[in-house]
């Protein structure tokens, strides 16, 4: 599978422009995501598994009513706070039937050893089915988080 979603130019020349890539797995999906800073590259990496697990194009386009779920976790580290975070993704989508479409970071602080985040999980009342492929879960094997200069990238593995 090869898709990409394409995002103003980076401030970093050696980071891709993309916002987020599906990257060749022998089993599983593994994409990698990027970000002007660690929030918006944990959106990317949201919005990644939500076109993974939906037709996020065919849900936008609908005339239903929006609505929104708020999600907020705090970890240790930075890649424990990404595990959870699309953990929760999945979870509320896959038990509520969600048709989400898009993922919002609101903030993200950094105090007393502990990393939290915050942020909206958008979807749109619809009884239609939506579905692409299964995740069963968010591997924490190999999830990444790093900075590349002014830019950062968030490596997952979806088990499908």
């Amino acid at each position: 599978m090869s898709y990409r979603v394409y995002i103003t130019s980076p401030t970093d020349k050696n980071m891709p422009t993309k916002r987020f890539e599906y990257l060749p797995h022998t089993a599983d999906v593994a994409f990698e995501a990027y970000g002007k800073d660690f929030g918006s590259a944990l959106e990317s990496a949201a919005v990644a598994l939500l076109e993974l697990m939906l037709d996020v194009k065919r849900i936008r386009g609908l005339r239903s009513k929006k609505a929104e779920i708020s999600i907020e976790d705090s970890a240790s580290t930075r890649e424990d706070l990404v595990w959870y975070i699309l953990q929760d993704i999945l979870s509320k989508v896959d038990a509520e039937k969600l048709n989400a479409y898009d993922f919002r970071i609101s903030y993200v602080t950094e105090a007393r050893g502990r990393i939290r985040a915050s942020g909206k999980l958008m979807y749109k009342d619809n009884t239609g089915d939506f579905s692409m492929l299964s995740v069963k879960a968010i591997t924490p094997h190999n999830l990444n988080v790093k900075q590349h200069g002014k830019r950062w990238s968030v490596s997952v593995i979806a088990d499908v």
